[in-house]
């Protein structure tokens, strides 16, 4: 799962109203943002546990028989939108309309989102994506902005409120692919649906609009307690005018991006060239520059490089996992099949069950504690074993469907790298950033998890459930290019601290 964005220390000072009341003495409006994040992440998880298995569905089972290469290239695409117009909708929050009505806007468009994927029709289909992908990257990055605004400068609270705000993200998460999954594949809810006269065909999309139906519960708590965040993510008070040009860059700039990304598709060549300019970037920064902040900036592009190689492989749990889990795995228990979607939920419980041991573990260490290359370093191993286990897996499939041990245990171990890596990278983000440029390198950070999604689609194209060997090979490339990619950042190691200067 993906970790609220931090919030730098500049909060500015919040009336004391907004300090006390809540839960565990933590200020109201916590748990309005804590619901309302939660529904989101279900609305969002809920359709993604669907998005690439009602893709390839043939149209004789309700779903649209895209070829899996198609399918794939669609599922990267709409994830990497997701995350890139963060960039656009973090800004245009900030500078314009302020986080509040940005959460409400892009809240409204993300749930029209999800209704329009309940309609079936294929127009209805790429709209409902585009619209979800919009107001999510308006949402995200300012309902994170809100959390860190109940809180003034220096509360001791923040970390344990962004805490609970990250339980509500995992809670949302856990939950959606089971409710979702059984409307969309459960064969009791299509029995249930041919009982009804309706059509079975059409669970697919009962699951998409179960997926809006919690966005609108969301929604709901947001606009009913709205008061409780008092002033805070009004539109910023401004005496120059409106940064129309720079809204005007930032909009082209996404765009082209956006548009240089969808078109690598096509013309294989693009992506070579965009995955190698963070590494000129190190090179410039680390080593052709002296000053404090370009040496800052260089270890910041070496972790940005490693959490998209992390993400390529790590978000392959809505694509090539999924096909692998639901037409290579046995899922069923005591002769009851469950949805495949269901796997989905696994990481979640993870995260659940083990951040609050993580967070308690590093405390415990203190300074004995891996800096932060090495915790990156950490986060790869485990991320280059969990597909290393794939490979016997894999094998396997060659007499038939595998126990669902392999994939959890493959969760299992991907979650404790998630831990490892995610949120050390987002408090090591903010605490890097030269001052003057915090936003632009959060900006950076969401960019990185953009392109690790994008990658993730093309990895997936690949996957190939009719030959074990093929399927051995394409899990274990992967491995071994993490593999690669570890050693690298462990060699880097000593570098890449001194570059960090004080942060290390």
């Amino acid at each position: 799962m993906n970790l609220p964005k931090p919030i730098p220390d500049a909060t500015p000072h919040v009336p004391e109203v907004l300090h006390t009341g809540g839960i565990g003495g933590h200020p109201k409006g916590l748990s309005m943002l804590f619901f309302a994040e939660m529904w989101e992440r279900f609305s969002y998880y809920g359709m993604r546990a669907l998005l690439l298995l009602f893709m390839v569905a043939p149209v004789a089972m309700g779903g649209l028989g895209f070829e899996q290469k198609y399918a794939a290239q669609i599922y990267g695409n709409y994830t990497m939108a997701s995350y890139m117009v963060c960039i656009l909708g973090g800004y245009l929050a900030d500078n314009f309309i302020g986080a509040r009505r940005a959460v409400l806007i892009g809240g409204f468009i993300i749930t029209a989102g999800h209704y329009t994927l309940a309609i079936d029709s294929i127009p209805s289909f790429y709209l409902g994506l585009i619209l979800v992908a919009l107001g999510t990257g308006l949402l995200k990055p300012s309902i994170s902005t809100l959390v860190g605004g109940l809180y003034a400068r220096g509360d001791h609270r923040r970390d344990a409120g962004f805490s609970l705000f990250y339980m509500g993200i995992n809670l949302g998460a856990f939950a959606a692919p089971l409710v979702v999954g059984w409307l969309a594949q459960g064969e009791q809810f299509k029995a249930m649906l041919l009982s009804w006269g309706l059509d079975p065909l059409h669970s697919w999309h009962w699951g998409f609009g179960a997926a809006g139906i919690g966005m609108t519960f969301g929604m709901w708590t947001y606009l009913r307690r709205l008061k409780l965040l008092g002033h805070i993510g009004h539109a910023p008070e401004r005496d120059t005018p409106r940064p129309w040009l720079q809204l005007m860059m930032v909009t082209l700039g996404t765009v082209l991006l956006l548009g240089l990304m969808i078109a690598s598709d096509h013309f294989a060549w693009i992506n070579p060239i965009v995955y190698a300019l963070p590494i000129a970037g190190v090179i410039y920064f680390g080593l052709m520059k002296k000053d404090e902040d370009s040496h800052r900036i260089a270890a910041i592009l070496v972790f940005f490089i490693a959490a998209i190689i992390f993400w390529a492989v790590f978000e392959q749990a809505g694509s090539s996992l999924t096909l692998f889990a639901d037409e290579l795995t046995h899922h069923e228990v005591a002769g009851w099949a469950y949805p495949s979607s269901w796997f989905q939920s696994v990481n979640s419980l993870f995260i659940l069950a083990l951040a609050p041991l993580f967070a308690w573990g590093w405390v415990r260490l203190g300074t004995r504690q891996p800096s932060v290359p090495g915790k990156f370093v950490l986060g790869l191993v485990f991320l280059g074993i969990s597909f290393l286990l794939l490979v016997p897996a894999a094998q396997l499939t060659a007499s038939g469907k595998v126990s669902p041990w392999w994939l959890i245990a493959v969760y299992f171990l991907q979650t404790l790298g998630e831990l490892c890596l995610s949120p050390v990278g987002l408090s090591t983000m903010s605490k890097l950033a030269p001052a003057k440029l915090t936003g632009l390198i959060m900006g950076l950070w969401f960019l990185g998890t953009a392109l690790g999604n994008k990658l993730a689609g093309v990895l997936a194209e690949d996957f190939s459930s009719k030959d074990p060997v093929l399927l051995s090979r394409f899990f274990l490339n992967q491995a071994l290019t993490v593999g690669v990619v570890t050693v690298g950042l462990l060699a880097m190691v000593p570098w890449v601290k001194r570059r960090m200067g004080k942060h290390p």
